[in-house]
């Protein structure tokens, strides 16, 4: 998976547990929470939603590197292997 096929799921997910998210206008590198206005649950939907679709395993401990979009998309390409 490329880093821009990851953001198109990371899209995916935050429309599914924030609807009103408006991923058009935001910063690829802000903070993933602020942007959107996710709680840590909310959160936690996103991550289980991308893990739900991928088959990635993502452990809390790496939470800090989904910060932003661009290193969420990062982050499940370079798991997601070729």
């Amino acid at each position: 998976m490329t880093e821009d096929e990851a953001l198109d799921l990371l899209t995916l997910a935050l429309h599914e547990v924030a609807p009103e998210a408006d991923f058009a206008h935001a910063d690829p590198d802000g903070p993933l929470q602020e942007e959107f206005e996710l709680d840590s649950i909310d959160f936690l939907g996103v991550v289980e939603a991308v893990r739900d679709r991928t088959g990635i395993d993502i452990p809390d401990r790496d939470f800090p590197s989904l910060s932003t979009a661009h290193s969420f998309a990062t982050y499940v390409a370079a798991r997601s292997g070729p």
